[in-house]
């Protein structure tokens, strides 16, 4: 992916160096990993990460004096800018094409822990979309945990694949998808656990979709669509699992194994139709 020069929205609220920063210190071991993966690409609320968060007392955040942002750190900025301004331009696009008005997204970065309108958060609750404000947080330093304890690629189509998955969310709140498979999955029924399955996978095909839109614009080789795939394939819930626990839990999942995210981030990448990104009537997800 080739982002220098590319156009930047501006809509990028970057508070890495606004307040101290912290890191993420996990008692007990891999509980604080478990933690960190329990809500990963999540279209949940913030008000729904926090009670999780709060069960493990172990789990605090090292605040550090103060931090200033690297050339590295300005670097992933821009590029984080460009790809946002991508998902809008592409997003704006196809609303328009189906006659709808798509209204954009801010994305927030931060260090450590955040103050959303979802309520706070910290860098284990993953990246979020918080429909409170309609903005997407994201710790950059989670790429890292990714690659060191989950097995994803190391390179910044990692970043872009999320940032499109997080959007996919945003997409679906204002379809009013979101606000319907969230009041099911309230209700603790199968169908409710499966349809939010289904929207966690539809919003892996919208990332999909962004790429194959996006692939000559940002240049986006085969190499990145490997990234794109090793980083939906570290975020399965059996992936994570395994790694956490030692064995696999069906009846716990929640936003579907490696194969299905990857395969579904294939299928956006491969037809780049929106109409055949409908996870909710599939037999088999």
């Amino acid at each position: 992916m080739k982002w220098q020069g590319k156009k930047q929205s501006g809509n990028v609220e970057d508070r890495r160096a606004m307040s101290s920063g912290g890191k993420v210190v996990a008692g007990g071991g891999l509980i604080g990993i478990i933690i960190l993966l329990m809500n990963i690409f999540g279209g949940e609320t913030g008000q729904q990460l926090a009670p999780i968060l709060e069960q493990f007392n172990n789990t605090t955040v090292q605040q550090e004096s103060g931090y200033v942002l690297t050339e590295r750190d300005q670097d992933l900025g821009k590029m984080v800018d460009v790809v946002l301004t991508n998902t809008e331009e592409v997003w704006t696009k196809i609303f328009n094409e189906n006659g709808l008005e798509y209204q954009k997204s801010t994305l927030v970065l931060f260090r450590g822990e955040v103050t959303s309108a979802c309520g706070k958060a910290q860098s284990g609750s993953g990246p979020f979309y918080c429909t409170g404000d309609n903005k997407v947080y994201m710790d950059l330093d989670f790429f890292e945990i990714l690659q060191t304890r989950f097995g994803a690629k190391e390179g910044e189509f990692a970043i872009a694949y999320v940032i499109a998955h997080e959007i996919g969310h945003h997409v679906q709140n204002q379809l009013g998808i979101l606000q319907k498979v969230n009041a099911l999955k309230r209700q603790n029924t199968a169908e409710g656990k499966r349809m939010y399955i289904a929207m966690e996978l539809q919003a892996d095909f919208y990332a999909g979709l962004w790429a194959h839109h996006a692939k000559d614009y940002l240049e986006i080789n085969e190499e990145d669509i490997k990234i794109a795939l090793s980083a939906a394939s570290s975020v399965g819930d059996d992936n994570i699992q395994k790694r956490t626990q030692g064995y696999v839990d069906q009846e716990s999942f929640t936003h579907g194994t490696s194969e299905q995210r990857m395969r579904w981030f294939l299928k956006g990448f491969r037809t780049g139709d929106v109409k055949a990104g409908d996870t909710f009537s599939q037999e088999e997800l």
